[in-house]
């Protein structure tokens, strides 16, 4: 990686972040009169603003330390944030692999920025000789790679990956939303090996917390200090820290409803294969599988007609539903749906 000050925007590396109430005391207190807050109520003070205690059991879980970590409202802050840290507006470059996650076009269009989608190969994995020409443009400082992918479901290769850490000066992010759902280790458990590696994680997928908005990323140190001088000053509320800790707390319910939902994934995907309409059923490490199916979009609002939500990703892959893995009784009940409408 390039020296991460030369990376880093200018205008961010000047930046004066804001100094919230909290961040000038340290220690114990009793009496809290530096926020102009109302003295009164059970939510009437501001959130811890660096989320201490949610960060220490997750860099316990992680075995990382603190310092590694950063905690954002949602993921999509943490993509945000990535690109006001490091893409100068109307000049500088990102690149990701299509079909992909959408936010980070959205995320590219909003900064101002180039975003290059390299297309996936036939096997949805990356194709090493279409990406490395683009590695040795200065102006290119993120590489976001989702995996498991959404929407095709599959992890990446190790090897691909490995490649563009090596050869690439810039920052790589590998975005996990689904890695629980996978077989598959965290690649925060290689920050030491790769200095230009970011991981992004969330609460919203395997730990049921969507509703909360709770991201995390894991990098080294000092990029994690530049995300903490961007970022607002109270960007997580104490509901949502709260929540994020008592998850945390609570493995063996999470656990246990991995197994459950790594159950039912099977069990859909074994009864998707004897209907008729289901041409191709993608392989999935993910909460999800992606599926091919005969006029998927007709089917797609049939089903909306009986009140059943699917995803219709035909635009990027011709003729596909993502279907999320549900309960015993609404993976039923789709199937029951898409059986008649086989018919």
């Amino acid at each position: 990686m390039r020296n991460l000050k030369e990376l880093v925007r200018p205008n961010i590396l000047k930046l004066s972040p804001y100094s919230s109430a909290r961040d000038d005391f340290k220690g114990d207190a009793s009496i809290w009169l530096d926020a102009n807050e109302n003295p009164f109520g059970e939510l009437n003070r501001y959130p811890d603003p660096y989320q201490r205690e949610l960060k220490k059991i997750l860099a316990k879980y992680n075995d990382l330390k603190t310092t590694q970590l950063f905690v954002g409202n949602g993921s999509d802050e943490v993509i945000d944030l990535l690109f006001r840290l490091f893409v100068k507006p109307g000049a500088d470059k990102a690149l990701t692999f299509s079909p992909t996650y959408g936010m980070y076009r959205v995320s590219a269009d909003i900064n101002d920025a180039q975003l290059i989608e390299v297309p996936l190969n036939n096997e949805f994995q990356i194709d090493l000789n279409e990406t490395i020409p683009y590695l040795d443009d200065p102006n290119l400082k993120l590489i976001f790679i989702c995996s498991p992918n959404n929407p095709t479901g599959n992890l990446l290769r190790n090897e691909d990956i490995e490649e563009l850490l090596g050869r690439f000066d810039g920052i790589v992010v590998i975005d996990e939303a689904y890695i629980d759902f996978a077989d598959a280790p965290s690649w925060n458990k290689r920050l030491e090996e790769f200095d230009n590696l970011i991981v992004t994680q969330t609460f919203s997928k395997a730990r049921g917390l969507a509703a909360a908005r709770l991201g995390i990323a894991f990098a080294n140190p000092s990029i994690i200090e530049f995300l903490n001088k961007l970022k607002p000053p109270y960007n997580v509320s104490t509901l949502n820290q709260a929540a994020g800790y008592r998850s945390m707390k609570n493995q063996r319910e999470f656990e246990l409803q991995i197994e459950r939902i790594k159950l039912e994934r099977s069990k859909l995907i074994d009864e998707l294969k004897s209907i008729s309409i289901v041409k191709r059923i993608f392989p999935t490490d993910a909460n999800f599988t992606l599926v091919e199916i005969e006029n998927a979009t007709d089917i797609y609002l049939q089903l909306t007609q009986k009140g059943i939500v699917v995803r219709d990703r035909s635009k990027l892959i011709p003729n596909t539903l993502r279907i999320s893995i549900g309960t015993t009784t609404e993976n039923n009940l789709l199937l029951n749906e898409l059986k008649q409408l086989a018919s």
